[in-house]
């Protein structure tokens, strides 16, 4: 397994688990990183990324995200392997369900991004963090599926390590 940097913004805590999650799946020795406590040049050393964010208020990138996002260029992320993992609620903010993805991938497209993720068995009006009918990359919704995460994630790390092995 090649060096992966996995980086998380939170407000509630249901990220960082989420990110803690994946790096044992994956069985990385790396840590996850809060976004709050990292640098840009931190973030670049990787060549391997999952960079998770929760959504917050109606389709918003987390704060500890947003005051990040801005330091990087799309080109920062060329020839990098990136997945995304976005969490929201699909009841509550279901005109912008998961947006936080849609403003990440922006930042991080012109790199390899993997992970993109079917809607099949989520409710929502609409989101941003489409492309071709599937999502940005991992949708978690703590607040009305949380019984369905563990598998989630299980399915979507299978199909995610090939490209980080």
């Amino acid at each position: 397994m090649k060096k992966i940097g996995i980086f998380y913004g939170t407000d509630s805590g249901n990220t960082h688990t989420i990110a803690d999650l994946i790096a044992k799946k994956l069985e990385v020795d790396t840590k996850p990183m809060d976004v709050s406590k990292v640098n840009k040049q931190q973030i670049l050393e990787y060549d391997y990324l999952i960079l998770a964010s929760s959504t917050y208020g109606y389709g918003d990138l987390q704060s500890d995200w947003e005051d990040m996002i801005d330091a990087f260029d799309a080109k920062d992320f060329e020839g990098k392997t990136i997945a995304l993992v976005g969490l929201g609620d699909q009841d509550t903010y279901s005109d912008t369900f998961c947006d936080c993805l849609y403003y990440l991938y922006e930042k991080v497209r012109l790199g390899n991004v993997v992970g993109k993720t079917s809607i099949e068995g989520y409710s929502f009006d609409s989101t941003k963090s489409l492309e071709d009918g599937k999502f940005l990359g991992l949708v978690l919704d703590e607040d009305n599926q949380p019984e369905l995460t563990q598998e989630r994630i299980e399915k979507w790390v299978a199909e995610i390590k090939p490209f980080f092995s």
